[in-house]
């Protein structure tokens, strides 16, 4: 491997396996999810990541020019997303009546679905996602002398490394997930995971 691709390879890789809100929501797939589900949210937020990378190395001079506007649109966009979520981890069912309320209401299919769709959207809005996108896209497509066929390598290389930076958080989960067996643990869990939401929703607008 050339010391450019090691380089994109540490750089997407710190910044997709540092604590965040993709990470925080991958924690509480793995840890109340099967790894099927939990594979479907991870597998989302990489392939979002992917393609954020590929828009930003396609149209980088023009989102230099605009990105203020467009970071402040995902920012609030994003935040009430959060909010959202970090109300319903919060006010979440625990226990058996918990785990067999979301057995019924969901079809295997529709809860794959539903964490495919759920891992696109928060990293789609995770504006720290586009900044990271545009810088690397700046450190590692733009100075080259081929920059289309930098901008394909940067794009796979974010894709693997957000597969086993989330993947990651999402395995602590399933890890996690023997200790959650009562149910104030579980509540504890939930709350837990809410408050580090609104954290992260707060960290992101201050």
């Amino acid at each position: 491997m050339s010391s450019s691709l090691l380089a994109m390879g540490v750089f997407t890789l710190v910044g997709a396996i540092t604590p965040g809100p993709v990470n925080v929501l991958a924690l509480r797939h793995g840890a109340a999810r099967s790894r099927l589900v939990s594979a479907a949210y991870v597998l989302g937020a990489s392939a979002s990541y992917a393609a954020v990378v590929w828009v930003m190395g396609q149209g980088a001079q023009w989102l230099l020019q605009t990105l203020p506007q467009l970071s402040a649109a995902a920012q609030w966009l994003c935040a009430a997303y959060l909010l959202w979520l970090a109300w319903r981890l919060a006010n979440a069912p625990v226990g058996q009546a918990g785990a067999q309320q979301q057995a019924g209401s969901q079809r295997p299919l529709q809860a794959l679905l539903q964490a495919l769709l759920q891992g696109t959207a928060v990293q789609t809005l995770n504006p720290k996602a586009w900044l990271v996108a545009l810088a690397g896209v700046g450190l590692f497509v733009l100075p080259h002398a081929n920059a289309p066929w930098a901008l394909l390598q940067f794009c796979a290389i974010s894709l693997l490394a957000c597969l086993v930076g989330v993947g990651s958080w999402a395995l602590l989960g399933q890890l996690l997930s023997g200790w959650l067996r009562t149910e104030r643990r579980q509540r504890l869990f939930h709350r837990l995971l809410a408050l580090l939401l609104v954290a992260s929703v707060a960290a992101m607008l201050a």
